[in-house]
């Protein structure tokens, strides 16, 4: 019988390991969970839309999305506001989960409040928590529109305003009960030789046939990049049927472009490799 060689691991050196390994998930556990949550980062890009009259050419536009009013910190949320604010955009968009179901009712204004009226502009659509208890309730959508009109941010909800000769859009959202019955404002009124934005809360409808002529930049949310990233790898967990909609930008087809925002705020406070996002467009012609 040969004799046992196998070498032992002494045992302060087994204990030496075991606590390195709590420390490095204990530390990682405090970042995904308490820094990068609020770890707020902001996007520069230049937003190409054809036919963009001049006026609007050099303009600033500030995207947000995903404020998730009712589960994310309020602190943190207004602090996001002031760094709106700082951005000092000429038009102010937010494509949708302004609350987390019926949870921010109360405290949305205190958040909306804390936003300057944009120079061109201030307007919104709804997500599917908008719709309160799994995305249905029409009253709960009704309050969030009111509540955001209130504090004078328009909400597009299959309809559209023009600004300037810039026409914008706003999608009714697709998890919603009206997405069927009311999708039909880009096949009405959209029009290939006008500068056109569109918002809308979740990608996945970029690839439902309801754009008609629409030719311009699609803004949405939703996704949050899905919260925790591999690094080179993507997102294992995504709210939506086309995967490859995670964050940042997507060529479509028919001449649309679509830019996904992560985010501010969280239904379940955990990031990694995916910080909350405030996007800034300067506007340009194609």
């Amino acid at each position: 019988m040969q004799p046992n060689t196998k070498p032992k691991i002494p045992r302060r050196t087994f204990f030496k390991y075991l606590r390195n390994s709590f420390l490095v998930g204990g530390g990682l556990l405090s970042w995904t969970t308490l820094v990068e949550p609020f770890w707020l980062q902001v996007q520069h890009h230049p937003l190409l839309i054809p036919n963009l009259p001049d006026s609007w050419i050099g303009r600033r536009l500030v995207h947000i999305s995903d404020l998730h009013v009712g589960k994310a910190n309020v602190d943190y949320l207004k602090r996001a506001m002031e760094t709106v604010n700082q951005e000092s955009p000429d038009l102010l968009v937010i494509t949708g989960d302004l609350i987390d179901r019926t949870g921010g009712l109360e405290k949305l204004g205190g958040v909306l409040k804390l936003l300057k009226p944009a120079p061109m502009g201030s307007m919104a659509c709804l997500g599917n928590h908008d719709f309160g208890y799994r995305f249905k309730d029409d009253k709960v959508a009704d309050r969030v529109e009111r509540l955001t009109s209130d504090h004078g941010i328009q909400v597009l909800r299959n309809s559209k305003v023009t600004i300037d000769d810039l026409d914008c859009f706003g999608m009714e959202d697709f998890w919603s009960p009206h997405f069927l019955a009311k999708s039909d404002v880009m096949t009405t009124h959209a029009d290939p030789g006008r500068a056109s934005l569109c918002l809308c809360h979740n990608p996945d409808v970029c690839d439902q046939p309801v754009w008609g002529d629409f030719r311009g930049a699609i803004l949405a949310g939703h996704t949050h990049g899905g919260q925790c990233k591999p690094p080179f790898l993507p997102p294992p967990i995504l709210p939506v049927d086309n995967r490859r909609y995670t964050t940042g930008f997507f060529q479509l087809d028919s001449g649309r472009q679509l830019y996904i925002n992560r985010g501010l705020g969280h239904t379940s406070q955990v990031r990694f490799n995916c910080r909350p996002e405030i996007t800034t467009f300067t506007l340009s012609r194609v």
